[in-house]
């Protein structure tokens, strides 16, 4: 058994001693920790609107956390290997600094991830790594307990030889459209996002959900949100700025292992937070430290842990990795634990039947009651996304290749059940109103048990002749028939619908652009929920009265993943449709949050102002308009060796009956 423990003070210094157990003899050097010059700050005069009180017994992270070197002892030959830096976002690639859009190429890309260091560790049995933090600032600040069997931790690059390797990286140019002067609008978002900008200790570590000096009352908009940073990501990364991301992945990675306790119960130990802020806590009269204050839900409207953080920090891992070339953070040991922990998280058993994910009301963007408890789209669509990506980052070796293998038999899995259950066109329509029901079969037809008259009326004329959707939830008895945007969207970014449905689904935001388009791209459901059954599902909500915020309204930010997806299917012109129109109004408007009524005509009642995800997701569709083909290093194309893989084949007994030979869609096409 290997166990490594770091041990700290109360003030989250770590201590110049580490307590280290293994047979080989590796061993971890620690310094003591210098106060980092940007992070405390000496004050001669009162600030208390400015410094907060912080509670002892919450679980912070503050600056001066260092990790020197990591040693491995074998065959009498040491090689170091650089786990943290002092400034996370110095120690790796630096920013492409040009108003082009750069890549590494993949050559170059390739020799440098053979310089990196993978991970090998035992991931899928009762051995697997634990990180986290217990209470505080009051007692151990960080524990890394870690148990592998085989005692294989490869070993890295000096930094140094790291850092010169990752400058020839840095300099390879992705041949793009001529740049062009930008809009006076394009200039004004740019300035708007940069003032979005959150520093921590000297660096920047992501952007503020919204920034409304006019908002008296913010209440967590003022923090930075993992799902609200990623447009935010996208368009810095595009622009060639790097470092903000890079900062923004290993911060949040750190708040991953801390704990999470509500009412003495704590959650998985993957979860990402939702959110975090930066925080300055006095020391003395004249000193203050900066720290990262992390909610993981447990203060959040209806207390609901983000199911999608961290499905949203792999997809944008992988981002960063492609659209920079530094293939170098995801490879590195902390960076691969923390995909681990995550995805270990969602391949929990439990007793679902289905392959889907199992989750309540509010985990993810809609985060109010909504009624899409039980198998989301939104949260299926992520979780494909983000298992397709953990296969591609995560290094393949003895102890992860049976964690490789359930994913790609989830993926399979996964993809077999939205494709075919999922799917609703005229065609299928048809078919579930004529369904029998109470069918007691291995071989049933309507394996759900579907009653026709859940079928509602205002779908029977609303669905096109040559188009079609995958419906918001499923399960024993219940269809959700609604649509929802963001999850369709990411059914065809990730190829979790096949290539004809994906086609499907734009010919439907063709055919019912004024529903699901309207005045302002996009509507994040449709139809909204009224009257009695507002009452009932939403529990009289009144931020989600029909056609406002979750319940119909119409979200900008969404216009980025609309524009993706269009960009992949070949349906340029949709894209720069819904671009345009959104152009004309978001700067006039002042860059609401979301639009309420039917048609989105109007700004959102409740609507926070130069909302950073609205302003961040129309930057990213404007680059990803004028250069369609950065938008292939964001999206996934079929992947038809996961269709043949079928866990059922490997079933010993004969009890086991796979149900894709009888299934009638041709999920191939």
């Amino acid at each position: 058994m290997n166990t490594i423990t770091l041990l700290g003070n109360s003030t989250m210094k770590i201590s110049g001693r580490l307590l280290f157990s293994r047979r080989n003899g590796s061993f971890l050097v620690l310094s003591p920790l210098k106060h980092h010059p940007n992070c405390h700050h000496h004050h001669h005069h009162h600030h208390s609107n400015n410094f907060s009180t912080f509670d002892h017994n919450k679980r912070i992270q503050a600056c001066p956390f260092k990790i020197l070197s990591f040693h491995r002892v074998s065959n009498n030959t040491q090689t170091p290997f650089r786990v943290f830096g002092p400034s996370f976002g110095h120690t790796g690639v630096a920013p492409i600094k040009s108003r082009g859009l750069f890549v590494a190429a993949t050559s170059v890309a390739s020799k440098f991830r053979n310089l990196s260091t993978s991970v090998e560790t035992r991931v899928n049995d009762t051995n697997f790594e634990r990180i986290y933090v217990q209470n505080g600032l009051n007692v151990k600040p960080l524990v890394v307990e870690r148990i592998d069997k085989d005692e294989n931790i490869a070993a890295g690059q000096e930094s140094a030889t790291e850092q010169s390797n990752l400058e020839g990286v840095n300099g390879v140019k992705v041949e793009t459209s001529p740049r062009r002067e930008e809009t006076d609008v394009e200039k004004e978002a740019w300035k708007l996002l940069q003032e979005a900008v959150v520093m921590y200790c000297g660096s920047p570590v992501g952007t503020v959900a919204a920034n409304d000096a006019g908002d008296k009352l913010p209440l967590n908009y003022d923090q930075v949100f993992i799902r609200d940073f990623v447009p935010s990501a996208l368009a810095f990364l595009l622009k060639g700025e790097g470092e903000i991301v890079r900062n923004f992945l290993l911060h949040t990675l750190q708040l991953q292992s801390w704990e999470k306790t509500v009412d003495c119960y704590s959650p998985g130990q993957g979860l990402m937070p939702a959110s975090f802020k930066v925080r300055s806590v006095a020391l003395d009269e004249n000193k203050f430290e900066e720290v990262l204050d992390p909610d993981f839900g447990e203060s959040a409207i209806g207390r609901v842990a983000p199911v999608d953080s961290g499905l949203w920090w792999i997809i944008l891992l992988r981002a960063y990795g492609k659209i920079t070339g530094d293939y170098g953070l995801q490879e590195r040991v902390d960076v691969q634990t923390g995909i681990k922990l995550i995805i270990n998280l969602c391949l929990a058993d439990g007793f679902d039947m289905f392959p889907s994910l199992l989750v309540t009301d509010g985990s993810c963007m809609i985060d109010r009651r909504m009624g899409i408890h039980g198998h989301p789209l939104e949260i299926q669509a992520l979780f494909y996304s983000a298992l397709r990506c953990s296969r591609e980052m995560l290094a393949v070796n003895d102890g992860s290749k049976n964690l490789v293998r359930a994913i790609n038999n989830r993926l399979s899995a996964l993809s077999f059940h939205i494709r075919e259950y999922y799917w609703v066109d005229m065609k299928k329509i048809n078919e579930i109103y004529r369904y029998k029901t109470e069918e007691y079969s291995m071989d049933a037809t309507n394996k759900f048990n579907i009653y026709p008259e859940q079928i509602p009326a205002w779908l029977m004329d609303w669905i096109p002749e040559e188009g079609g959707y995958l419906i918001g939830n499923l399960q024993p008895a219940h269809m959700d028939f609604r649509f929802f945007t963001l999850g369709n969207l990411w059914s065809i970014i990730s190829s979790l619908g096949t290539p004809k449905q994906n086609e499907s689904i734009l010919n439907l935001f063709e055919a019912k652009w004024d529903d699901l388009v309207g005045h302002m791209p996009l509507k994040i459901c449709y139809p909204a929920l009224e009257y009695e059954e507002w009452r009932i599902i939403t529990g009289s909500d009144p931020k989600n009265t029909p056609w406002s915020y979750h319940n119909g309204g119409s979200w900008p930010t969404l216009l980025w993943q609309f524009t993706l997806a269009c960009i992949k299917m070949g349906r340029l012109e949709l894209a720069q449709k819904a671009v345009a129109m959104a152009e004309k109004r978001l700067a006039a408007d002042r860059w609401p949050e979301y639009y309420d009524t039917r048609t989105g005509k109007f700004i959102g009642k409740q609507s926070r102002l130069f909302q950073t995800w609205t302003i961040a997701g129309f930057l990213t569709s404007k680059m990803l308009v004028e250069n369609p083909e950065m938008a292939s290093l964001l999206f996934w194309e079929e992947d038809y060796e996961l269709l043949e893989i079928c866990v059922c084949a490997l079933s010993k007994t004969g009890r086991k009956k796979c149900s894709r030979g009888a299934a009638k869609s041709q999920i191939l096409v």
